[in-house]
């Protein structure tokens, strides 16, 4: 039973990644006397734009392996959130947790991720000066050891239009991409800063009442 609940939680958050190392391999945590360390990813986009996403692994799938700026890597994890405390404030925290790397061929999408969480909050929808529809969606993805990874996620057009209706507790399964977004943040004291936010944009989307419907966007 124990084993069966480890492989649904793996099922339900799968990150496939091929993209560039972007940066130095940084030292990030100690959990139980594993280390673990950061780099950032840099996955390019159909249209050259590039997201640059962040990477936590293990030094035991750095065993034998040496990260370089400018190497070509292929990540197979899964996305978890945690909460960090920055300046008396708590603020969600994104990365991909790193469960295999390896240097192959990479696969034709080199940036998917497939969620199976419950929506946490009412979506927001809205829409744009051009008459476009947005969905900001917020998903709770069940983790072992009764941890949860709430993930933020953004949908556009008819699945926008299918996400408003959706009610807060309603589990969903969802496929798309990570997506880094750069904002600038205006501090207490009137100053800004710029910051990177990262989402889940929406390609399919459908609830556990309809999964023979998909909604893709056109």
């Amino acid at each position: 039973m124990m084993g069966d609940n480890v492989t649904s939680n793996i099922l339900a958050n799968r990150v496939l990644l091929f993209g560039e190392v972007n940066s130095e391999l940084n030292f990030s945590h100690d959990l139980y006397g594993e280390k673990f360390y950061s780099f950032i990813l840099k996955v390019k986009r159909l249209s050259n734009y590039c997201d640059l996403l962040p990477i936590t692994i293990s030094e035991r799938l750095l065993a034998g392996v040496q990260l370089l700026p400018g190497q070509e890597v292929s990540i197979n994890g899964q996305l978890r959130s945690y909460n960090k405390y920055i300046d008396g404030r708590g603020r969600l925290i994104l990365t991909v947790f790193a469960k295999e790397i390896s240097f192959d061929t990479p696969q034709e999408n080199p940036n998917l991720i497939v969620l199976k969480g419950y929506v946490c909050k009412p979506p927001i929808y809205r829409t744009t000066p051009f008459n476009r529809e947005i969905a900001d969606l917020l998903i709770a993805v069940n983790r072992a050891y009764n941890k949860s990874d709430y993930i933020p996620c953004i949908a556009w057009g008819r699945n926008a239009k299918y996400a408003q209706i959706l009610n807060v507790g309603e589990m969903i399964t969802i496929e798309g991409r990570i997506q880094s977004r750069e904002y600038e943040k205006v501090t207490e004291d009137g100053a800004t800063e710029k910051r990177i936010a990262y989402e889940v944009s929406v390609i399919k989307i459908y609830s556990k009442q309809e999964e023979d419907k998909i909604v893709r966007e056109p």
